[in-house]
């Protein structure tokens, strides 16, 4: 996993996998021990937006795609294991 930090952008201006690396790299530093008190409640606060955006936006992908089911009234069985 890279220590990318996204400097200069907002928390919710970062797309999902953005945000899933940050989420990821702040429970890294966490699990360290070796960030200061008020650092590590910073961050704690931080990745508990993040699990929000997240949240948020794998909900909007899971109603667009069944706003696309719905709108085709078709059920697709979507199994990418099974082409093997």
């Amino acid at each position: 996993m890279e220590n990318v930090e996204y400097v200069g952008k907002d928390i919710e201006n970062l797309n999902f996998e953005e945000s899933l690396a940050e989420l990821e790299r702040i429970v890294n530093r966490l699990e360290t021990g070796e960030v200061p008190l008020d650092d590590a409640i910073d961050e704690f606060n931080k990745a508990m937006k993040l699990v929000k955006i997240c949240d948020e936006k794998l909900n909007s992908a899971e109603e667009a795609i069944a706003k696309i089911v719905n709108e085709n009234q078709e059920v697709v069985d979507f199994n990418p294991l099974d082409e093997e």
